[in-house]
Parts: structure tokens; sequence; C-alpha cells
């Protein structure tokens, strides 16, 4: 389990087909501390199990069904990726319960600003938008953001600049993919006041 504060921007430095399974190696810095193998670490909201801990790298082995449900399928050669060890029980919770486990792919629609304040317009299939209540919890490639709005099949985000500066989000304009995980309080159907 994640609360959605990326700890570091990693960047792939390989990924490779292994029979039925991928490889997929980040570097890294911050993340290598007290991690070892077995360990839980999210990569763009993508929980994934820590095979090899290098000098400076990570080493995770994927699924094709993970490949293809979520980004991690087209990931390039250098790109940046939020990172984000699991929590351990005497950790601070400063976003949201967030478990890694991606419910679909959004489209971003539109990055705009509107009274000088940096929004996303974000589009998801039909059938997940029951699950976006505004000023609910979200988690967008695995930070932890608040819904600001919901219109149709698409849900508006806010971005304060430490998280712009930070995360991957820096790098996302329209028709880019994102992972998207939604408040787990919602899809157990607890209602939000």
């Amino acid at each position: 389990m994640f609360a959605g504060i990326i700890e570091e921007l990693g960047s792939v430095r390989g990924i490779y087909r292994r029979g039925v399974s991928s490889i997929l190696e980040i570097k890294a810095k911050k993340i290598l501390e007290d991690t070892s193998i077995g360990d839980s670490i999210s990569v763009d909201g993508v929980c994934l199990t820590v095979k090899e801990v290098k000098e400076d790298s990570l080493i995770f082995e994927i699924m094709p069904h993970t490949l293809n449900t979520t980004t991690l399928g087209s990931l390039r050669l250098n790109q940046k990726v939020n990172l984000e060890r699991s929590l351990t029980f005497n950790d601070r919770i400063s976003g949201h319960f967030v478990l890694g486990h991606v419910d679909c792919i959004g489209l971003i629609r539109r990055r705009i600003y509107r009274q000088g304040n940096l929004c996303f317009e974000i589009a998801i299939p039909n059938k997940f938008i029951r699950y976006c209540i505004p000023r609910s919890s979200i988690a967008v490639d695995g930070i932890s953001l608040t819904i600001a709005e919901v219109k149709s099949n698409v849900f508006s985000i806010y971005i304060i600049s430490q998280t712009l500066q930070n995360t991957i989000l820096f790098f996302k304009f329209p028709s880019a993919k994102v992972n998207v995980e939604f408040d787990i309080l919602i899809k157990a159907g607890i209602k939000v006041i």
C-alpha cells in the first residue's frame, strides 16, 4: 500500500522481454535506500515487486497482463517514472491509500491554466465515471490528487507547483496516457461526505 506521495523520479534503463514476462530496470537513487528483494515499489502507480537491487537501479519482473492494462507496456528507454516505496506502520499518510492496482488508463484531453492554476482534464472509459466524485481522492500515475470536476467521462484535477515539479506530470501533455486508480473507499461503496 502507498500514499500517493512521489519520492523520486526514476528513469527507464531497460525493458527486456523474457519468455511470457518482461524485465524492467529503473535507475534510481533515493528509492534504493532500505529497499530489498521482494519489496513493493509503485512505478507510475503500478505496484511492482523488486526482483533485484543493483548499485543504482532496481529490477522488476512484469507479467503480460500488467503490460497490457497499464502504461508500463509503452515505456521507452530513459523515460521518467514516478517512484514510491510502500508504506510502513510508522509512516505519516500525507496523501490517501493507494493500492497500486490500476483501474484503467486515462487520456489527457487538456492541460490548461484556469485562473492561474494548472488543470488537467482526463478522459476515462464511461464505465468508471461512477467512481469520480468531486473532492474525492484519485491516483494518477501513482500521485495522490483530488478530483475538482466531473463532466461526462472526463474528470479535472488541479496541480500545485510542488507536484508539477516533482512528478512526471511535468512531462505530460494532451494525448498522453496515464494510469488511474480510484479511491478504494469509493470503490468499496462507502459514502463520501
